[in-house]
């Protein structure tokens, strides 16, 4: 089903008319002419077909069960008679969903919720596609926010190419927002934005996965400095042998290099042992 435009007549035009349609009953009954009685009977059934729309709302209009148009436009209007007015807000809609327990690509347990921000673009389908267009978002966007959450890691531990819920926000929210409108075409429902708002391990192993962060934070840290280590040996080593200050064997190459790298890449402060020679 498809919205299209309902028979309509601006609505002063038609209470003017409404209004002569009544002085002239008034004037026949009083000249005694039966036909008066007949435009007074008109005039009530033509009060009928008046409707107000207000901004940002659209009225869904069905005749004897069938639906015959929808006026989208705010003002007074005059339309088909004894129909039935169903009013369908056009207004941005957001709201937050509940926060969802899933299991992510790797199986690992989390939470997220997400904040979907609508509105409804065709009130024919909200009106008669869904049974009710405001719970049929809700339950899809639930639908639609585990199936993204399903489909990669919480987290790619520094891997790249690989998108995750907590390092790519904007490409999932991007993936979420596409799937979403996919699933509401039927209700007419256009997603303006779909943004995960909550995401965390679920309790049973956010204190494992916390200890797993911090161990991975401490490898990479722990490489910076060995890397950073290895450089200012070598430089060191090169400075010693071409200013010529002391020429050193390769035993006491080793045993230089292995005191400078345990003096860089220790965590704590180096404590200089000076030997003083031999005292006899």
């Amino acid at each position: 089903m498809e919205e299209k435009q309902a028979f309509r007549i601006g609505g002063l035009i038609a209470a003017v008319f409404l209004l002569i349609l009544v002085g002239a009953g008034v004037l026949l009954v009083l000249n005694g002419q039966p036909a008066g009685t007949a435009f007074f009977v008109i005039s009530a059934l033509s009060a009928s077909s008046f409707v107000v729309v207000g901004p940002n709302e659209s009225k869904v209009i069905t005749f004897l069960g069938k639906y015959i148009g929808s006026i989208n436009e705010a003002g007074l209007y005059f339309t088909t008679p004894f129909s039935v007015r169903k009013t369908i807000s056009l207004k941005v809609i957001n709201f937050n969903s509940e926060k969802l327990k899933v299991n992510d690509v790797s199986g690992n347990p989390i939470e997220i919720a997400a904040v979907i921000v609508y509105r409804v673009t065709d009130s024919a389908r909200a009106a008669f596609g869904v049974d009710s267009y405001d719970r049929f978002v809700q339950i899809q966007s639930e639908t639609g926010l585990r199936h993204i959450a399903s489909k990669y890691p919480y987290d790619n531990h520094d891997v790249e190419g690989v998108l995750s819920l907590r390092a790519n926000a904007d490409e999932i929210a991007n993936e979420l927002r596409t799937d979403l409108q996919k699933r509401l075409e039927l209700a007419g429902v256009e997603v303006i934005e779909a943004r995960l708002m909550h995401l965390a391990y679920a309790p049973e192993i956010a204190h494992a996965m916390l200890q797993r962060q911090q161990a991975t934070a401490i490898l990479s840290a722990r490489k910076i400095i060995v890397e950073g280590a290895v450089e200012m040996v070598k430089s060191t080593m090169a400075t010693i042998e071409a200013s010529g200050v002391a020429e050193l064997d390769d035993e006491k190459k080793a045993q230089m290099i292995n005191n400078l790298m345990v003096a860089m890449v220790s965590e704590r402060s180096a404590q200089p042992i000076i030997n003083t020679g031999t005292i006899y």
